[in-house]
């Protein structure tokens, strides 16, 4: 099946909030356990950036796992960032590391810090040309920066992609079943990315299928593509 883009951000007042009300707790909590599992022991204190952070989901999982850190939230989506914001707010101090920015990548005018770690959950699949991200990956790491970005691949047929809304996404708003839908529609499929990252210079990185519809792509970064 071939892959069918769709735009790239969630601008609409109704489809962000469907998203960020939506239960993706297990889904989250699969990035948590993956990051403690590749980088065993790791205690960040210093910045970490969330690419494509949407309502905040992994920003405020990664906040309460590294509370010495500074972390950086970033989405495209003016309303996603309103809606991390006002879960910030409503955390009365627990998130005051973290920071949350409304900007675009390529271009985005994010600080030009060392990241410690550069995470990012469903963005990828949102990207009409998914260089972008794999590029500003290299702009904003360091050596031994930890790279960890979890998202969807692309099911084999439109049937199967209906089948896994069904079966995990059956109870949600019909605005979420079909963006999902159409986000499966959109991902890429692990020989993709595998060449992604060979174009990029990134093959360090490595790539796993954690679920019947996530894939993981993990590692640390080389070459010294940072600076100040």
């Amino acid at each position: 099946m071939r892959r069918v883009v769709e735009p790239e951000l969630m601008n609409d007042i109704a489809q962000a909030e469907a998203y960020a009300n939506a239960d993706f707790e297990q889904a989250d909590n699969l990035i948590m356990e993956a990051f403690n599992l590749h980088f065993p022991g790791t205690e960040l204190k210093e910045n970490i950036l969330d690419l494509g952070c949407g309502p905040g989901n992994i920003s405020f999982l990664f906040a309460k796992r590294f509370p010495d850190s500074k972390i950086i939230g970033i989405d495209g989506s003016a309303e996603m960032i309103r809606l991390a914001s006002a879960r910030k707010k409503a955390g009365l101090g627990l998130y005051d590391h973290i920071t949350f920015i409304t900007d675009i990548i390529p271009g985005a005018v994010i600080p030009p810090v060392k990241y410690s770690a550069i995470v990012s959950n469903s963005l990828l699949h949102h990207l009409h040309y998914p260089e972008v991200l794999w590029n500003t990956i290299k702009q904003y790491s360091a050596p031994d920066t930890k790279i960890l970005i979890v998202d969807l691949f692309r099911p084999a047929n439109k049937e199967a992609a209906l089948g896994i809304v069904n079966r995990y996404a059956a109870k949600e708003p019909e605005i979420l079943q079909r963006d999902f839908y159409h986000s499966l529609l959109a991902a890429f499929t692990p020989k993709e990315i595998e060449q992604q990252l060979v174009d990029a210079g990134l093959t360090q990185l490595k790539i796993e299928t954690i679920s019947d519809r996530h894939l993981l792509i993990a590692g640390e970064t080389k070459a010294n593509n940072y600076s100040r």
